[in-house]
């Protein structure tokens, strides 16, 4: 069996398109749980969020002979669960709030551990107020770790216009949590 640790993302798809199909699990492993918590701040529903994960593995796997072997694989695939979760939104006209389970914390620190815990959870409900322009943006930036210019590439749209929502989004986001605290 190859240990695909070694290979970059652009690699392993120019594997899977070469020799062996079957390894296209190992780009799923790699890549399913950061897509899911995109698709699930996109959209606002865990369950929505999976089908549109779901959909987009698929996608790309029927599209990889298309993907530009030059280009970051990583921009493409969350460029499709960018589209299939607009497609999911436009689908059903509303957004529905996800479902926060209630874990109870093991440890002596359980006062601190419920404070912070519902500071976060607090902080995803302003993120969730937010209209998906800037929500989306803020999220990819703050949240999957990406720059400016792979926003860009991923929401296709100006490198400026990145910017300005993100900048807008923290300006949204700081009155809408101003009365949130520790």
């Amino acid at each position: 069996m190859i240990n695909f640790n070694s290979f970059t993302d652009e690699k392993l798809v120019e594997y899977v398109r070469t020799q062996d199909q079957e390894s296209y699990r190992e780009l799923v492993k790699r890549f399913q749980s950061k897509l899911l918590r995109y698709a699930t701040y996109l959209t606002n529903d865990e369950h929505r969020a999976a089908d549109v994960v779901q959909e987009s593995f698929i996608k790309a796997y029927v599209n990889l002979n298309s993907f530009d072997i030059n280009k970051s694989f990583s921009t493409w695939i969350y460029r499709i669960v960018h589209n299939e979760a607009i497609n999911i939104i436009k689908k059903y006209q509303k957004e529905i709030s996800r479902d926060d389970k209630f874990d109870i914390p093991d440890d002596k620190n359980m006062e601190l551990d419920f404070t912070q815990k519902e500071l976060r959870n607090q902080i995803k409900k302003c993120l969730k107020q937010l209209s998906l322009a800037y929500r989306e943006p803020i999220s990819l930036m703050y949240l999957e770790g990406y720059d400016y210019k792979q926003i860009s590439d991923i929401l296709r749209i100006p490198i400026g216009t990145v910017g300005t929502r993100i900048n807008r989004a923290k300006k949204m986001l700081a009155k809408l949590c101003q009365n949130l605290k520790p």
